[in-house]
C-alpha cells in the first residue's frame, strides 16, 4: 500500500534531562532499582549482578557509561532488563535509568540520524534521534555501546553468577 511507512516501538527513559529510547523488542522487563551484587576489579559504570529470576544479570550505571555523572537511586530510579543480541551472542543485561516513561511508536521517517555536534556522548552509541515535545530523544545503539571485551567481561559476570 503505497504512502505507509513502517513504525518501531520505543520504550523512552530519562538520564538527568536527556530522554533516550531503546527497542521495545529488547526489553524483558522493567524492575524497580535493587543495589547490585559489586564484582570486583570491573569497570566503575558495572555496579555489579542483580538476580534476575534465577538468573544473575550484570546492572550497568547508564550515565557513567555515557560519560554523565553516577546514578543517584530516587523512587523513580528503574532497572530495564535487557537482552541485546550482539553478533551470534545475546547479552543479558541491566540499565539503570532515573525514570522510564512509556512505549511509543516512532515512524521510520521521524528517526533522523546521529547528529556529530560534540554532544555530551560519544555519537557513535546513537541509533538515531526523534524530535519529541520541543526536544529530542536520542535512541540508543545497544550493540555498539558494549564492545567485544565488555560483552566478554560480562559474559564471565553471567557465568560467574551461575556458579555462586
Amino acid at each position: 500500500m503505497a504512502g505507509t511507512s513502517s513504525e518501531s516501538q520505543f520504550v523512552t527513559f530519562s538520564l538527568d534531562n536527556e530522554v533516550f529510547a531503546v527497542p521495545v523488542s529488547v526489553v524483558r522487563e522493567i524492575l524497580d532499582h535493587e543495589d547490585a551484587f559489586k564484582i570486583p576489579h570491573g569497570p566503575d559504570y558495572l555496579l555489579g549482578l542483580r538476580d534476575v529470576r534465577g538468573q544473575g544479570v550484570p546492572v550497568i550505571d547508564l550515565r557513567l557509561r555515557l560519560g554523565m555523572t553516577k546514578t543517584e537511586k530516587t523512587p523513580h530510579t528503574r532497572a530495564l532488563v535487557l537482552d541485546v543480541p550482539i553478533g551470534d551472542k545475546t547479552l543479558t543485561l541491566g540499565l539503570v535509568a532515573d525514570r522510564v516513561f512509556e512505549v511509543i511508536p516512532f515512524r521510520e521517517e521521524e528517526i533522523e540520524g546521529a547528529p556529530d555536534i560534540g554532544v555530551r556522548w560519544r555519537s557513535d552509541y546513537i541509533a538515531g534521534v526523534v524530535r519529541r515535545n520541543g526536544g529530542f530523544v536520542v535512541i540508543v545503539d545497544l550493540a555498539r555501546l558494549f564492545s567485544g571485551a565488555e560483552v566478554a567481561m560480562m559474559g564471565t559476570a553471567n557465568r560467574l553468577a551461575a556458579t555462586a
